[in-house]
C-alpha cells in the first residue's frame, strides 16, 4: 500500500518518497514539490497546511508528522478515512515501507501551491457519481478524475472555461514534455470527452482523430530465463506468484486478487472473476503449479486471499507484486527493461511456439479482439525456425 509521510517543521514540508507510484509522484509535483534525488525527498519551500494537501490526495493514506506538537502523528485516508480533524489518531511504531525511487533527477512543478483549486470538489463528486452510476471500474474512475484535474491545473482554468484549443495544448504538452505514450493520451482524451459530454453537456471534443498507437512488440523471456527466475526466488509466496503469472498468463491485477475459491484443483483451471473489461474467464493451471499451490496453502494456512497483504484481510498490492518481479530478475542476473507483465507476454508466445491454436490463446488471455493476440505471432519463433539465413548458404 502506498503511504505518504509529510514531515513538517517551522520552515518547510518534506516528503520522503516511499512506495513509488507515477500517479502519486505527479500529484506531488503538481502540488509544488521539488524532487531532490540526493536527499531522496520532495521539498516544499513554503509552509503549507494539511488542508492544502487534503484537496489533492483523494483517498490516499497519509501520515502528517508535525514538529513541536503534543500529538506529533496524524493519519488520514487509511481505509478511506476522510481528511478531517475528527479522524486524527496517534500512530505509533509505524514501519516505513521500502523505497522505490524514480530515475528522474529533478521534476519542476507545473503549478504553484496557490493554484490548485481549478477543478472544484463539486465537479469531482459529480464526475465520480456519474462514473459509478454506470459501473465503471475503479481504475477508470481514478484515471478520469486524475486527467481532468491536471488539465485544469495545467491551464489554470476552471472546467467551464476550457475549450478544444486548450485541450490540444495540453495533449501537445503530454507528448512533448512528459513523453506520454499514445495509450495514455487516448485515455486522457476519453476522460475529457466523458466529463464535458456527460457532466457539462458541452460536446467540445468532436474530432475523432486519435494519437497513432505505438507499434511496439512486447518483450518476452526465453525458457532458460524463466527457469532462472523461479530457481532464484526462494520465498514461497513470491515464487508461487511469479509461477502463476507465467504459467497461466495472468495480469498482475488478476493474480493479486486471486482467492483460494477461484482455484479448481480437480479440473486444473483458474477462474478469473471480473478481469479487465469486467469479464469472467477460465485459464489453465499447470501441473507443477498445482503441486506447489497445495503445499503453499497448507504451509501458510490460506483461507481467503491467495496472496494476502498487510493487513491479511486485504490482498497484496499491485505495486508489491511488481516489486517482487523487479527484485527477482535482478537476483537472477537479468538486466532487461521489463515489467511483470512480460511474464504474460511470454506465456502467450511460448504457447504459440508450441503449436497451440491462436484462438485458444485468445480465450486464455481474455482478449476481446483476435488482433490483440496476433501480435505474438510476430515474435514467436515457431514459424521462422525453418528459415535459413542467406549467410549460411555460402
Amino acid at each position: 500500500m502506498i503511504v505518504i509521510y509529510f514531515f513538517c517543521d517551522s520552515s518547510q514540508v518534506r516528503v520522503y518518497f516511499f512506495g513509488y507510484d507515477p500517479y502519486v509522484f505527479t500529484l506531488l509535483v503538481n502540488l509544488g514539490g521539488v524532487w531532490n534525488k540526493a536527499q531522496r525527498q520532495f521539498i516544499f519551500n513554503q509552509k503549507m497546511r494539511v488542508e492544502q494537501f487534503s484537496r489533492i490526495f483523494y483517498k490516499v493514506p497519509c501520515v502528517w508528522v508535525e514538529e513541536n506538537n503534543p500529538i506529533p502523528l496524524k493519519v488520514y485516508g487509511f481505509f478511506e478515512r476522510p481528511w478531517d480533524d475528527d479522524a486524527n489518531e496517534v500512530l505509533s511504531d509505524e514501519v516505513l515501507p521500502d523505497k522505490f525511487l524514480p530515475d528522474e533527477e529533478v521534476y519542476s512543478p507545473r503549478t504553484s501551491p496557490g493554484h490548485l483549486c481549478f477543478f472544484p470538489e463539486g465537479w469531482l463528486k459529480k464526475l465520480e457519481t456519474e462514473l459509478r452510476s454506470r459501473k465503471y471500474s475503479r481504475n477508470t474512475i481514478t484515471s478520469y478524475i486524475y486527467y481532468n484535474r491536471i488539465l485544469c491545473d495545467y491551464l489554470h482554468k476552471s472546467p467551464e472555461e476550457i475549450q478544444i484549443d486548450d485541450i490540444k495544448k495540453f495533449l501537445a504538452s503530454m507528448e512533448k514534455e512528459k513523453k506520454y505514450s499514445s495509450s495514455s493520451m487516448n485515455l486522457a482524451i476519453s476522460a475529457f470527452r466523458f466529463f464535458y459530454a456527460n457532466i457539462l453537456n458541452k460536446d467540445i471534443i468532436k474530432e475523432k482523430t486519435r494519437p497513432h498507437s505505438d507499434k511496439q512488440l512486447p518483450m518476452v523471456l526465453d525458457k532458460t530465463e524463466i527457469e532462472k527466475i523461479l530457481k532464484t526466488e526462494k520465498n514461497k509466496k513470491h515464487h508461487l506468484l511469479l509461477m502463476l503469472v507465467y504459467s497461466s498468463g495472468l495480469r498482475v491485477s488478476e493474480v493479486v486478487t486471486l482467492k483460494k475459491e477461484n482455484i479448481d484443483l480437480s479440473r486444473r483451471v483458474i477462474h478469473i472473476k471480473q478481469g479487465k473489461g469486467r469479464k469472467d474467464r477460465y485459464t489453465i493451471l499447470s501441473e507443477k503449479a498445482t503441486e506447489y499451490l497445495i503445499e503453499y496453502c497448507s504451509f501458510y494456512n490460506i483461507h481467503t486471499w491467495l496472496f494476502p497483504g498487510c493487513p491479511e484481510t486485504r490482498h497484496l498490492s499491485i505495486r508489491s507484486a511488481q516489486s517482487i518481479f523487479e527484485k527477482a530478475i535482478y537476483n537472477a542476473g537479468i538486466y532487461k527493461n521489463i515489467s511483470i507483465h512480460c511474464l504474460r507476454h511470454t506465456f502467450a508466445t511460448h504457447l504459440l511456439e508450441n503449436g497451440i491454436d491462436i484462438h485458444y490463446i485468445q480465450k486464455l488471455l481474455g482478449h476481446s479482439n483476435l488482433r490483440t493476440t496476433e501480435r505474438y505471432a510476430h515474435i514467436a519463433r515457431r514459424s521462422v525456425l525453418s528459415i535459413q539465413s542467406p549467410l549460411d548458404t555460402f
